[in-house]
């Protein structure tokens, strides 16, 4: 089993960045996908971002390219979404991730049906 715990979210004006973290706790995520994802009040949960266990692949949503990057520190049992040029639409609760399927070092997954462990959440605001 694998517990996850999302930090670092808050509020920010449009513009500003915030770095998420997820920590995994009782069994080690180094071998495990992992990914973002996030749920604005009265829509879909979204996939944002996702990386291999390896991380040197990564995967992102359109809306979020060059401006989120998701990183791991297998060390540290971590997986971190740093968030640049924030906007008003970012907002949203941000959940992390991680599926125990069989993976090669370049597999990311995208699709939440896909994760079997999940945080509890952060909540981002960024006011315009």
């Amino acid at each position: 089993q694998v517990q996850l715990v999302e930090s670092g979210g808050g509020l920010v004006q449009a513009g500003g960045s915030l770095r998420l973290s997820c920590a995994a706790s009782g069994r080690t995520v180094i071998s495990q996908p992992m990914g973002w994802f996030r749920q604005a009040p009265g829509k879909e949960r979204e996939f944002v971002a996702a990386i291999s266990w390896s991380g040197v692949s990564t995967y992102y949503t359109d809306s979020v390219k060059g401006r989120f990057t998701i990183s791991r520190d297998n060390a540290k049992n971590t997986v971190y979404l740093r968030m640049n040029a924030l906007k008003p639409e970012d907002t949203a609760v941000y959940y992390c991730a991680a599926t125990p399927r069989t993976s090669n070092s370049g597999t990311y997954y995208y699709r939440a049906t896909e994760y079997d462990y999940w945080g509890q959440g952060t909540q981002v605001t960024v006011s315009s």
